[in-house]
């Protein structure tokens, strides 16, 4: 198993997407979706619970990979005493079926290779059975699931496990297929490798084409922005936040968490990295997946849902893992879908009109949408609730729900589905007001006069950079000036911004994190609203430097140890990029955040 998360690539195919490290294994892949249990599981465990290893038989003294360009392809690059060797790694897109496609090509030399191939399915417990369908096919069965694997390389049966020694040739290739199925039905029918490894070529670099210039941070925006399409879930639009459960956000201890399903929260950043990226058609599904996601009563919207749509998200404990270097529990499924989160309305209200604003056509009832949503907000804004960040301890006045409380019947005053009607016009006007004062009486520390994170506490917390991004006050408000101070003071380290002080107790958890990468790039935001051009070009590159080989972010990163840590690749990560990205390039150019539209940095002020 790769030792760090910055180690890992993902490969995918708009439905799923599997984690393979720079020792040549393949040790994460849920099929048939994001959410679904997990078939190799090596990353939470070790390699009895499943991995797909291809590497030189001897010592290797130089690994190099890289995508190939604006693609989810992954080439690996071997390098031995005898010879070099590539692996080509790749999910075809587009098909009936997902399909993990692994190319091993001889560049020079002659290059011994291995194969270690273990099926554990049900995260990693449930040992198949394996199956000779002819002498170059595999069939691997468990319960509903079959795996089918496809090579001309000699198998064989040893310790519960598939085993190979072959060798390369330069300009040889040597390729394996590993196909899913449902296993009531005949095995997968196999496929024509170079046939869609060029419809696999053509289709991300069409798609990654026409992502908007962002001058020197293009290929970085790019990047991001095919890894967010590789978290999307074709069928329905979906944005999983991670592709993993799990991974600790301190290593060894209980912050662990399944990340593999699609929080309302995103939203509206998700939509403004689209939109200012040019991806209208994203944009739009995502929009739609969104309201479809909460349609229904307004009192049972969740924050966040499976990649379909699902409501049952019941969280569990896997007693059998030992967890990514012994940080235990691993769990699957995530209890916060139960949660009260006020600033989830905020977000709700905040996308409807962002893409409103960028042009994506109305949606069927969404003026009832939004009348239903405010007038249940109106009764509850006032209810402690458990924050952005999803706490365990007891339910607080959050200071960053209430100002999203705030944006909902803000965006709602000016809408203009309300037309001439001026009578709802102030009343929605009249709760926001009354919410902000809430806000600027009780949210406030008297004697810092910065904000707080939340009512009578005098903690600091990263979730208030985004007050003068909503547009909750201008960003040279005093107040703000001294809250963004407060948390240069007390949350920045090294450079990188913590999510909020652990030692305080008000999570309920031991304390200890790492530094979360959004609020590092909020905080770049607030330096662009503030004119502190010069800090916010010098942080962004900061943050854009932690990126690991291959141009992916992990949730946070720990500044003492230089590592990545939790859930991987973190798609709220790669979207503050973008934003921030559009927000100095475009600042730069002396251009709105997005041309004719409002956008990330200045659409509220």
């Amino acid at each position: 198993m790769a030792s760090l998360i910055e180690d890992y690539a993902m490969i995918g195919d708009c439905r799923t997407a599997a984690l393979i490290g720079k020792d040549g294994s393949l040790d994460w892949l849920c099929l048939p979706r994001f959410d679904s249990a997990s078939c190799f599981t090596a990353l939470l465990g070790d390699d009895d619970n499943g991995r797909w290893r291809i590497a030189p038989r001897d010592e290797v003294k130089k690994v190099s990979r890289s995508y190939v360009d604006g693609s989810l392809i992954l080439r690996t690059r071997f390098e031995t005493e005898t010879g070099t060797i590539e692996v080509v790694d790749f999910m075809p897109v587009g098909m009936d079926n997902s399909h993990v496609v692994r190319l091993v090509k001889g560049v020079s030399g002659t290059v011994p290779m291995q194969l270690d191939l273990v099926v554990r399915f049900d995260y990693g417990v449930s040992v198949p059975w394996v199956s000779q369908i002819d002498d170059h096919t595999l069939s691997i069965v468990a319960g509903d699931d079959m795996l089918v694997l496809r090579t001309p390389v000699n198998l064989t049966g040893e310790d519960m496990r598939t085993v190979a020694e072959f060798i390369v040739l330069e300009g040889e290739t040597v390729p394996f297929v590993l196909s899913y199925g449902a296993s009531h039905l005949p095995p997968p029918s196999p496929i024509d490798i170079d046939t869609v490894s060029h419809r696999t070529k053509a289709f991300w670099a069409g798609w990654s084409g026409r992502c908007a210039d962002v001058g020197r941070w293009t290929e970085l925006v790019k990047r991001s922005l095919v890894t967010l399409k590789g978290l999307t879930y074709e069928p329905t639009g979906g944005i999983v936040a991670a592709l993993t459960t799990s991974l600790p956000e301190q290593v060894g201890g209980p912050r662990n968490w399944d990340y593999r399903y699609c929080w309302l929260r995103d939203a509206t950043f998700t939509l403004l990295a689209f939109l200012n990226a040019g991806y209208e058609e994203e944009a739009h599904l995502w929009r739609d997946w969104l309201l479809r996601a909460v349609a229904g009563s307004p009192a049972q919207i969740q924050i966040m849902y499976g990649v379909g749509g699902e409501r049952r998200l019941d969280e569990w404990v896997v007693p059998w893992l030992k967890g990514y270097e012994n940080s235990r529990p691993v769990r699957v499924g995530n209890a916060a879908a139960g949660q009260l989160q006020l600033d989830i309305y905020g977000e709700l209200a905040d996308a409807l009109s962002t893409a409103g604003r960028g042009g994506l056509p109305p949606v069927p009832r969404g003026s009832e949408l939004r009348k239903v949503l405010l007038e249940h907000l109106e009764e509850i804004w006032e209810q402690p609730d458990e924050g952005i960040w999803e706490i365990r301890g007891p339910a607080q006045n959050f200071v960053h729900s209430k100002v999203m409380a705030w944006v909902a019947f803000d965006r709602a005053a000016k809408s203009e589905h309300l037309g001439a009607d001026e009578v709802k016009r102030e009343h929605y006007r009249a709760i926001a007001d009354r919410i902000q004062a809430s806000v600027c009486e009780h949210g406030i520390d008297p004697e810092r006069q910065c904000f707080t994170q939340a009512y009578g506490v005098d903690h600091m917390d990263a979730s208030l950079l985004l007050l003068a991004i909503v547009g909750f006050l201008p960003a040279d408000d005093p107040r703000i000036r001294n809250t963004v101070a407060e948390i240069e003071k007390r949350l920045l380290v090294n450079g990188i911004v913590l999510r909020y002080e652990t030692d305080s107790g008000i999570d309920g958890l031991p304390p200890g994190e790492g530094a979360f990468l959004a609020c590092s790039f909020w905080l770049v935001d607030n330096y662009v609203l503030q004119g502190r051009l010069e800090e916010a070009e010098a942080l962004f590159e900061r943050l854009a430097g932690l990126v690991n080989d291959v141009g992916l972010f992990a949730e946070e990163y720990d500044p003492a140890e230089k590592r990545h840590l939790g859930n991987f690749p973190q798609a709220f990560s790669h979207v503050a990029l973008v934003n921030s990205a559009f927000a100095l390039h475009r600042v730069g150019q002396r251009r709105d955040p997005i041309e004719g539209l409002p956008g990330h940095v200045s659409r509220h002020t």
